[in-house]
């Protein structure tokens, strides 16, 4: 697995830093500190596999505008290749509100839209090109589960804070080899691990932020990391694109699901140290040498 195409999910976000959440009354109230800079799901996947060493490329619909320039120096500067088509809405912009928590509440101030004119058919050189594709949750992403299918390509998702009953994911769910996803809105999310692995999916991956990571594989065991406090917390955002980035760059030197799951934790954890979407110091030799001396090697 060396080539990888991620699909959807580019954002230009405004950051507000403050001690907490305000309180739901009218009132002004001040930030500690604010920031712009390029967000999404996407974005922070294919910036991290990107600086761990794939050939990386990211297709997301981006507006003839400011932002999207933005977008495209950010994803080009960090060694990924964006294939970008006009959202005639703009760039999709979000306002997040982060507390010393590490908690973010996001608004959507400018979305994307939902259903725009494209044509799976036209990146078919892109996706046969590619060992595995990244489906982001963007609605225009779906169409691409048939082609991708079709010429036989591995399909990593991430289906987030997924809820056990949302009917948006179901056709990410299904067309998924590897399954990520949060324990934030799911209490059964143990089960539905087991019951996706009897369905026939290779991995699943389910975080629970400072309370590490789970994970389980065809053969059913679960495998848990802790989350490392090692490098501090400057800005949780991207935290879990990292963890994807890294678990698959383990996967792709064919390491043990343990260690897998600790490059995931030792990415994330560089990613909440760093004010940028992707910690500048990701490589695979820093994974490899931060997960054996937080760790240890018995994979």
């Amino acid at each position: 697995m060396r080539n990888i195409l991620v699909i959807g999910g580019v954002t230009v976000d405004t950051l507000l830093y403050m001690h907490e959440f305000p309180d739901k009354r009218p009132a002004t109230v001040f930030s500690r500190a604010w920031r712009r800079t390029v967000g999404g799901t996407g974005a922070g996947k294919a910036m991290a596999l990107a600086k761990l060493g794939f050939g990386t490329d990211i297709h997301a619909f981006v507006g003839d505008d400011p932002e999207g320039e933005m977008i495209g120096r950010a994803i080009s500067a960090s060694g990924a290749r964006l294939h970008a088509s006009v959202d005639p809405k703009g760039t999709e912009t979000h306002v997040n509100l982060m507390n010393d928590a590490g908690e973010r509440i996001s608004i959507y101030a400018n979305y994307a839209t939902s259903e725009p004119e494209i044509e799976p058919e036209n990146f078919r050189d892109l996706v046969l090109k590619s060992d595995a594709v990244v489906l982001n949750i963007s609605n225009y992403v779906r169409r691409f589960i048939p082609l991708a299918r079709a010429l036989g390509k591995e399909i990593w998702t991430d289906i987030h804070d997924y809820d056990g009953n949302n009917a948006y994911h179901r056709d990410f769910i299904a067309a998924a080899d590897h399954l990520f996803l949060s324990s934030d809105s799911l209490p059964g999310w143990r089960a539905f691990m087991a019951d996706q692995i009897g369905a026939g999916k290779k991995t699943v991956v389910c975080t629970h932020g400072k309370r590490g990571a789970s994970a389980m594989d065809a053969s059913g065991k679960l495998v848990e990391v802790a989350a490392t406090p090692k490098f501090g917390q400057i800005d949780t955002n991207g935290a879990g694109d990292s963890f994807f980035a890294g678990f698959m760059a383990a996967a792709a030197r064919n390491l043990p699901l343990a260690d897998r799951m600790r490059w995931g934790a030792v990415a994330g954890a560089l990613a909440v140290a760093s004010p940028e979407l992707v910690h500048e110091a990701l490589s695979p030799e820093k994974l490899e040498k931060e997960a054996l001396e937080i760790y240890g090697g018995n994979g």
